[in-house]
């Protein structure tokens, strides 16, 4: 099984932010973040449109079970999975941007191909 990285936070917190995260990637396209979260929300951001790219009534629970958003479902199944119909996996890129000024912790831009 593939490790998973904690964050420095609860599992309960880490959970609902990475839930966070993918939601707010899959309704914008794109969000800043740090790296290591980036990667992290990369890992579940794929999940997400590869239920997407199945569509059937259990992939869309699964991914309700997910997503905070409805209307962010809807989305991902009508508009962005068909996008990707023909590609299996790397759907989504990550362009890191340099130090953040207050903290120097590494910052990239996470975003739909």
């Amino acid at each position: 099984m593939a490790r998973l990285r904690k964050l420095g936070r609860p599992t309960a917190h880490r959970n609902a932010m990475l839930r966070n995260l993918v939601t707010s990637l899959l309704r914008d396209g794109q969000i800043e973040t740090t790296v290591t979260r980036a990667k992290e929300t990369q890992r579940m951001a794929e999940k997400m449109i590869t239920l997407g790219k199945r569509g059937d009534l259990h992939a869309r629970r699964q991914a309700l079970s997910y997503i905070y958003d409805e209307d962010v479902v809807t989305k991902l199944f009508e508009e962005t999975a068909p996008k990707y119909k023909e590609v299996n996996g790397g759907y989504t890129r990550i362009l890191k941007m340099g130090p953040r000024r207050g903290d120097g912790a590494e910052i990239a831009i996470i975003q739909l191909v």
